[in-house]
Formats: C-alpha cells, structure tokens, sequence
C-alpha cells in the first residue's frame, strides 16, 4: 500500500482488485464490510470509507438492508423517438457492428404472415444478427422483411443499417409498434448472447410501417438486460 495515500483510497484500490480477482460481475455483491476489513486487517469504519469513494466513483452502488454492489454500466434506450440501433450508438459515441449469423428466404408462419399483412404463401427474408457496441455484445436480433418490398436485399445489406437501406430505397418510414417481455432465455438464446447464467433478458416484438401503412418489418430482439436499460418519456394530455 502507498503512504503517501490516506489508508481508505489505497483499501479501494485493493477493493477494485478484488472486483477483478474473485471475477465478480454488474449487480453481483461484493464481499461484506467485516469480510473485507477482515482481509485487509483495517477497521470496517476505514472500509466504509473505501466504499463510500467508490460509490462517489460510480464503481458501487448500495442498496440499503442489502449490500454493496458493482455498479453497471448499461446502454440506456429511452423510448421516445424511432431510430436505428446505428443511429442510436453513434448518438452514444459508441462504435456499432453487426454480425450476421443467418440470412435466408423462408415460407413465413401464419402468425408472421399476418402481422406483416401478406399472403401466407408469399416468401420473408429472415435474419438473424447480433448487435454489438465497442466491441460488447448487446442485442440478439430476428427479423423477417417482405422478399416483395425488398427484391435486391442482401447479407452485405444486413451487415449495415437496415434503416439506412430502407430508406435510400426511397421509402419514408412512419413508425414502430413495440411489445416488451420479460423473459427467461432459452438455452439457445443464452448461447447466442453469450450469457454465462440464466439472467432475465428483455424481448421486444417490434413492427414497423412505412407511410403508406404498409407493415415493412417484424422483428423479434434480445437484450442482454444487464448491459441494457430502457427508460420511456409519457406525456399527460
């Protein structure tokens, strides 16, 4: 430990260590206050003292009657106005990439058909991408697109900004209906998203309409919900 230091700055620095050492990940516990004056043989007052600067550093948060935990450092989506998920990184100044792990022309189901309003024998892209921002994986994505609206659709498309194709196309998009879930992932969605534990995920059902009112897109996504918050603005009328 330095000298130089007061007593509780050097025991926070053996705390974020700690953090690192028992691999103690977003919203788990860290080790209590008797636990760690215990380890590094300080008084639990000085071990406050450690915590309280690492709660004023945004690195813990405490929840009173409960613990101390690792505070996360979540992608907040506030539900207010409809953009890309490129749009919406590059507002964050975060460097989006999508990576796309399907792309085929199906039969779509009746219940896909019906809600993008076509005959159930004509043919939907269907695609499926992981979402990333500096590098860290947020979003599990599937999406099915009328083959009618978008004949030249293609992989290096999808790799993009589906909205940006959309729409130098020369179609206007309206706006988008959304439907969130709290879930539990299924083994292959929690594969998908790299989830070491069954976390809850959010699961948002998203239709979108062009201004014709025509329904362009259904799209079904993951959200890692420990790497994403949404906040939503109402206003009274």
């Amino acid at each position: 430990m330095s000298k130089s230091s007061p007593l509780y700055k050097n025991i926070a620095n053996k705390i974020k260590e700690e953090i690192i050492n028992l691999n103690i990940n977003n919203d788990e516990a860290i080790p209590s206050e008797t636990k760690l004056a215990e380890k590094f043989d300080v008084s639990r007052v000085t071990v406050r003292q450690a915590i309280d600067l690492l709660v004023k550093e945004n690195i813990l948060y405490k929840v009173q009657g409960s613990g101390t935990y690792v505070k996360t450092n979540k992608i907040e989506h506030h539900i207010y106005k409809l953009q890309s998920f490129y749009e919406e990184m590059k507002e964050l100044n975060k460097k989006p990439f999508t990576k796309v792990i399907d792309f085929m022309v199906i039969s779509p189901e009746e219940n896909i058909a019906s809600i993008l309003k076509i005959d159930k024998n004509e043919k939907v892209f269907f695609i499926r991408r992981l979402r990333y921002a500096d590098d860290e994986l947020l979003v599990l994505e599937e999406t099915y697109l009328p083959v009618k609206l978008f004949p030249d659709l293609t992989y290096e498309v999808m790799s993009k900004s589906k909205y940006d194709y959309i729409e130098k196309k020369g179609y206007k998009i309206k706006e988008n209906f959304q439907e969130i879930i709290p879930t539990l992932p299924d083994e292959e969605t929690k594969k998908l998203l790299e989830l070491k534990k069954p976390i809850p995920i959010l699961n948002i059902n998203v239709w979108a309409t062009l201004d014709s009112g025509s329904v362009f897109e259904y799209t079904k996504l993951y959200f890692r919900s420990d790497r994403y918050t949404f906040k939503l603005y109402t206003i009274r009328e």
